[in-house]
C-alpha cells in the first residue's frame, strides 16, 4: 500500500478504454478489501461491470460463500481468492463445488513463499503446494504473482511461473512485472506453451507497452496455432 499509485480516477472509463482497445479480459482487484478482508470497493466494481462487456475476474477482500455469490451474481465472470486459499483451502473446494469453472486462485509469493492477506503476511508454504491442494477442485485457474516484480516493471518471473505450470494441470495465469513488449515475446516462446494468459497493469498505465503491438502479436501466434501442418 505504500507504493500504491493513482493512474486513473475513473476505473469504469478505464476498463471501458482497455475494452476499446481490444483486450478480451479483465482482472480487477479490490487493493483496499484485501487489506480489509471485505469488499470495500465495490460501487467502483459495478461502474465498471456496466461499462464493459468483456468478462471481468475479481479479487481482494472476497473471504466467504456470500460475497463469491453475490458477485458472481452481479455479473463478475469469475471470483479471485487468494488468502482463503492459504489460510482455508476447504473453503476454495467449496466454493469451486458450488460454481464450477468460476473460482479463480491468486497464488503471490515472495522468496518462494506464498503471502496472504493483502500481502502484508508470508507463509511457509511454497506456490506448488498451494496449486496442488486444488487439483482435483475444478478450480478455473491459479493467477502466480512475484510479489517482489509486482508494479515494479522488472520483468514477469517467467521461469517460476511456468515451472508452476508444468507442476500443475490447473491454468497458471502469470502476473506481476510484466514491463513491455519483450515480456510478451517471451510469453509466446515454447517453454511457456502452458501458461494460459498474463496480466498486464503498470506498463499500460505508463504507456510502456503498446496494446495494438502486443495484442498483433498474440494474434499473429494463436493464428499460426491454428494452421494446419
Amino acid at each position: 500500500m505504500a507504493r500504491a499509485a493513482v493512474f486513473n480516477t475513473d476505473p469504469a472509463a478505464q476498463a471501458k478504454n482497455f475494452e476499446i482497445q481490444g483486450f478480451e479480459y479483465l482482472h480487477v482487484v479490490d487493493l483496499d478489501g484485501a487489506f480489509a478482508g471485505r469488499s470495500v470497493n465495490g460501487l467502483a466494481v459495478a461502474a465498471i461491470l456496466r461499462a464493459v462487456s468483456i468478462p471481468l475476474q475479481l479479487g481482494g477482500g472476497i473471504r466467504d460463500l456470500a460475497s463469491v455469490e453475490a458477485w458472481l451474481g452481479k455479473g463478475v465472470a469469475r471470483v479471485i481468492i487468494g488468502t482463503k486459499a492459504v489460510r482455508e483451502p476447504d473453503f476454495v473446494r467449496e466454493a469451486a463445488r458450488l460454481f464450477p469453472a468460476r473460482i479463480a486462485v491468486a497464488i503471490d509469493a515472495r522468496d518462494g513463499k506464498v503471502a496472504a492477506e493483502g500481502w502484508a503476511k508470508t507463509s511457509e508454504l511454497s506456490a506448488i503446494e498451494v496449486g496442488k491442494r486444488f487439483e482435483d477442485a475444478g478450480v478455473a485457474a491459479v493467477i502466480y504473482t512475484d510479489i517482489a516484480r509486482d508494479g515494479l516493471l522488472k520483468g514477469l518471473a517467467i521461469e517460476a511461473t511456468a515451472a508452476l505450470a508444468k507442476k500443475l494441470q490447473i491454468p497458471v495465469i502469470a502476473s506481476g512485472g510484466l514491463a513491455s513488449l519483450k515480456d510478451i515475446e517471451r510469453l509466446l516462446m515454447p517453454d511457456c506453451a502452458k501458461l494460459e494468459g498474463a496480466i498486464a497493469g503498470r506498463a499500460l498505465y505508463e504507456g510502456r507497452l503498446d496494446p495494438a503491438r502486443a495484442l498483433a502479436l498474440m494474434g499473429k501466434a494463436k493464428a499460426q496455432l491454428r494452421m494446419p501442418d
